[in-house]
């Protein structure tokens, strides 16, 4: 397969998965290697660059996913009629902060470390997609446990769950200022 008919193959794939589509199924289907996958996605986004594009290509947890740029969005918006999202509640950046950093984590887990019921920013949280049930702790009850989804690497713009921050270091200094 030439390059032009890869490159056209890798954006059709990646259209029309909406989701992110496997850089390994990509690479299967086109018969060649994942970084191969990866010189193509390069050249397309530099040919959308270049000619002014609306769209781009981004990295998502092992894949590809085209997206809309974000100086567009006020403008789709718009046509979509879609509202203007909402900011997280305090709350909820917690709780969110709390499952990233610790995934996957049971609703009891984040309320001991948040002291207080937790319950509506997870349910907020859920219905926003930012999250979703992992499965079940194996201990009485078998409480659900949650993880991030692949809609919050793409809301704040990680290719993984590497590319968070790191936390900041807590300082355990006693009354005297030694550690």
């Amino acid at each position: 397969m030439e390059i032009n008919e890869q490159l056209a193959v890798t954006e059709a794939i990646i259209f029309a998965s909406g989701e992110s589509a496997e850089i390994m199924k990509i690479a299967e289907v086109l018969g060649t290697a994942p970084e191969m996958v990866v010189r193509i996605v390069r050249l397309l986004n530099e040919r959308y660059e270049s000619y002014g594009s609306g769209l781009r290509i981004i990295s998502v947890s092992g894949g590809f996913q085209m997206t809309t740029r974000a100086e567009y969005a006020v403008y789709v918006r718009k046509a979509l009629n879609l509202k203007k999202n909402t900011p997280l509640s305090q709350a909820a950046m917690e709780v969110l902060t709390i499952i990233a950093y610790n995934q996957p984590v049971s609703r009891g887990f984040i309320e001991n470390i948040r002291g207080t019921d937790s319950s509506s920013a997870v349910n907020s949280l859920s219905e926003k997609e930012l999250i979703e049930e992992a499965g079940r702790l194996d201990v009485p009850g078998k409480p659900i446990v949650y993880r991030t989804t692949d809609k919050f690497l793409r809301c704040f713009g990680l290719e993984s769950l590497d590319d968070l921050p790191p936390l900041p270091e807590r300082n355990n200094h006693n009354e005297e200022g030694t550690s």
